[in-house]
């Protein structure tokens, strides 16, 4: 059974940062690029970025290029967000989810429940 779980979002003051985590199981998690997307309040869900199988393809929205940062562990199925510089704009909720598969793999479409982003003074 796939499964996501977001942990480490928080409440922190504009300019300081804070790492995501997302812990993935009950696939191969190297067989497949991972998102991150966030929504804040009243705003739609947007992909923050994506990593693809080996790193090799690492891809930032417009609005957080230079500040986030996502990186993986394959050896321990976990992709990770980085956000440094924060601002009262990137509050939301923040969700990682299954991309692209490997030729052959079969396709995932799972998201985690998400963890909460608040920057606020």
């Amino acid at each position: 059974q796939v499964h996501l779980v977001e942990s480490g979002g928080g409440l922190v003051q504009p300019g300081e940062s804070l790492t995501l985590s997302c812990e993935a199981s009950g696939f191969t998690f190297s067989d497949y690029a991972m998102n991150w997307y966030r929504q804040g309040p009243g705003k739609e869900r947007e992909l923050v970025g994506f990593i693809s199988r080996t790193d090799f393809n690492i891809h930032y929205a417009d609005s957080v290029k230079g500040r986030f940062t996502i990186s993986r562990d394959n050896n321990k199925n976990m992709v990770y967000l980085q956000m440094n510089k924060l601002q009262p704009n990137d509050t939301g909720v923040y969700y990682c989810k299954t991309g692209r598969a490997r030729w052959g793999a079969p396709t995932l479409d799972f998201w985690g429940p998400g963890t909460q982003v608040t920057v606020s003074s």
